[in-house]
């Protein structure tokens, strides 16, 4: 899997959680489901720009693995958001199919990595 690719995405992401906790926000007055979803989403791609940077294979796949991490907690948030009736279904579901597609690609990515001796 190419790392350009999951940069991309994950920076595609990230614009869509910023646009999603303003929407909140703004339109909802809900702070703090949104500070929550924010920090988490937008922090996936953040991790994976610092993978990018990493000293050691250990360094990439520790700083993956905290990437990842942080997308099974915004695929939380977003059901929460989802279930709580903030977000409508269709966008939440839209967002937990980027999610999912990201934590994927991390998986995959994790695994080569560690596969890579």
């Amino acid at each position: 899997m190419s790392e350009s690719v999951l940069k991309t995405k994950s920076y595609a992401f990230s614009l869509r959680i910023v646009k999603l906790s303003r929407y909140l926000v703004e339109e909802k007055k809900e702070y703090v489901l949104s500070k929550q979803v924010l920090r988490s989403g937008t922090s996936v791609g953040a991790n994976i720009e610092e993978a990018n940077q990493a000293q050691s294979r250990p360094d990439f796949i520790h700083k993956l693995s905290i990437a990842n991490k942080e997308a099974f907690e915004t695929n939380y948030w977003l059901r929460l958001l989802r279930d709580s009736e903030l977000l409508d279904p269709k966008i939440a579901e839209s967002l937990l199919n980027d999610c999912a597609e990201i934590q994927k690609m991390l998986t995959a990515s994790i695994k080569t990595s560690k596969a890579f001796k």
